[in-house]
């Protein structure tokens, strides 16, 4: 049976910053319906490969396609209206919104046009029924329907990495590109946010990035290693956890430091 196109793909993808080369000559394929993990030392160009992605950052060489269309250099608010949402490593709420309107601010924004916008942006934003659902919908998702008017900044950690998932899942995505989503949690935060992801993963394809190890191995289908903006390696979590560069480059010669 032939293989499916990827959803998500790049070829030759490099970015410089004067002599230094971040990302250099990344080709990676998102799979619809997976996980695929980025994972690498500080300063490998996993974020920088994400700004590329969503378009934060615009490539000094290589493409981005998504559904086989060429989308490199596209601006930030294309590449999301064409179904890629993202979240950052650091929280990037407004603090003093609750979570309903987080949510619903991140529905509206998916609601684009100048003609269309003229007229609606008229009426207080309550009016819009379609934005409530969506922001309602995200919020149960995650967990947070219960939450939803709380401030942001009232919300604990864990659920402050939850809200910023809804926002996401608010503008109707099919890719997810998440930044270290479980930084600074506990393990009963973490864990909760592991099976969210698994859940969400049967309807989006999602890139995600992030340092631990126990949960990256419990979640990806796929993995690839940065070391100096370059893949080391790309396989199952079988193959990477076999690999001897990986595990001298990135894990350290113990093997013992990765997940079993």
């Amino acid at each position: 049976m032939a293989m499916l196109e990827p959803i998500l793909a790049t070829a030759n993808l490099t970015r410089r910053f004067g002599g230094l080369t971040a990302v250099d000559g990344v080709a990676l394929e998102l799979a619809d319906h997976s996980i695929h993990a980025i994972i690498g030392p500080n300063g490998a160009g996993k974020s920088t490969l994400v700004n590329l992605l969503s378009g934060e950052l615009k490539a000094s060489a290589g493409t981005v396609r998504l559904r086989g269309e060429d989308i490199t250099n596209w601006t930030p608010d294309r590449i999301a209206r064409h179904g890629v949402a993202r979240t950052f490593q650091h929280s990037n709420l407004f603090p003093s919104f609750s979570a309903f309107e987080n949510c619903r601010l991140a529905a509206q924004s998916r609601d684009s046009g100048l003609t269309h916008c003229m007229t609606r942006c008229l009426s207080p934003a309550e009016s819009y029924r379609e934005w409530s659902d969506a922001a309602d919908r995200a919020l149960a998702i995650v967990g947070l329907a219960a939450r939803g008017g709380l401030s942001a900044g009232a919300l604990s950690h864990g659920e402050r990495r939850a809200l910023e998932i809804a926002m996401s899942l608010a503008t109707s995505p099919s890719i997810l590109l998440l930044d270290e989503p479980l930084a600074g949690m506990g393990a009963e935060e973490s864990a909760r946010i592991v099976g969210l992801l698994k859940q969400l993963s049967a309807g989006h394809a999602i890139l995600l990035i992030e340092h631990d190890m126990d949960a990256v191995f419990a979640l990806a289908d796929c993995l690839t290693v940065m070391v100096n903006g370059a893949v080391l390696a790309t396989g199952d979590p079988q193959a990477i956890r076999a690999n001897p560069d990986v595990q001298r480059a990135y894990l350290g010669a113990d093997s013992t430091l990765l997940p079993v």
